[in-house]
C-alpha cells in the first residue's frame, strides 16, 4: 500500500440539540460538532413525531392547506360548462341592446 495517502482519523465529540453527547471517529479537522437530531431524539427510534423545521417550510405548507380549504374549487369540466353557458347567453343577446358592461364582459370571454 502507498504511504501517507490516507487522511488523518481521530475522535470528535458530537453534541445534539436535545443535549445528548457522544464521541465518534472522523476525518474532520474539528474537535466538536453540533447536530440537529440524533438516535436519542429521532422519531424512528423514539416513536414520537418531531418536526425539525428550520426554514418554517412546514408552517407555510400548513397555512397554504388551511387557505385552500376555505376556497371553493371547481373541476375543469364544470368550469368549461359554465363558460359555454355564459358564451351562449352572450350570443343570444342582440348586440344593439348590449350595455358597456356587457360589451366589456364579452371582451373578457373572447380572449
Amino acid at each position: 500500500m502507498k504511504q501517507n495517502i490516507h487522511p488523518k482519523y481521530h475522535e470528535i465529540k458530537i453534541t445534539c440539540s436535545c443535549g445528548n453527547t457522544f464521541v465518534t471517529g472522523t476525518t474532520l479537522d474539528a474537535d466538536t460538532l453540533s447536530i440537529d437530531i440524533c438516535s436519542k431524539c429521532h422519531p424512528f427510534y423514539t416513536g414520537e413525531q418531531k418536526i425539525v423545521d428550520t426554514d418554517n417550510l412546514v408552517k407555510r405548507y400548513e397555512e397554504r392547506v388551511e387557505k385552500a380549504k376555505g376556497m371553493s374549487f371547481q373541476s375543469k369540466r364544470a368550469k368549461m360548462e359554465a363558460r359555454r353557458r355564459k358564451d351562449q347567453e352572450m350570443a343570444s343577446k342582440p348586440t344593439a341592446t348590449l350595455s358597456l358592461r356587457d360589451m366589456l364582459e364579452n371582451a373578457k370571454f373572447s380572449k
